[in-house]
């Protein structure tokens, strides 16, 4: 208990000092050159707020949706040593095929095409 409540003291004192010194060291006097647009140069020929093609969030979410079907699948090897590894790969096989089957409507759908 004794040491917890030592480390729950030292964490909040250590990150207290570090936030009051981010204040205190902070630079916060911003001139117009800082606060003007960057481009290569140039003054900027027109909005930097341009909306993102819902393409790209897409691959993204295709990305993530992959790399959570990794992070799903890699305790596998230790689940074959259960007592009953057919379970675990029935449903580790449900999951690749229900992937699959949508990667592939997605690719014929056209969904991964980058330009139309």
């Amino acid at each position: 208990m004794n040491m917890i409540l030592f480390m729950i003291t030292l964490s909040l004192t250590l990150s207290t000092a570090l936030t009051a010194l981010n204040f205190w060291l902070a630079q916060m006097n911003p001139d117009s050159e800082k606060l003007s647009p960057y481009e290569c140069g140039f003054d900027p020929l027109g909005s930097a707020r341009l909306p993102f093609s819902i393409r790209f969030f897409l691959v993204a979410i295709l990305f993530l949706l992959f790399d959570l079907e990794i992070a799903l699948l890699l305790p596998l090897p230790w689940a074959t040593q259960l007592e009953d590894p057919i379970t675990t790969l029935i449903w580790t096989s449900t999951l690749i095929i229900l992937l699959t089957l949508g990667l592939v409507y997605e690719w014929a759908q056209g969904g991964l095409e980058w330009a139309e």
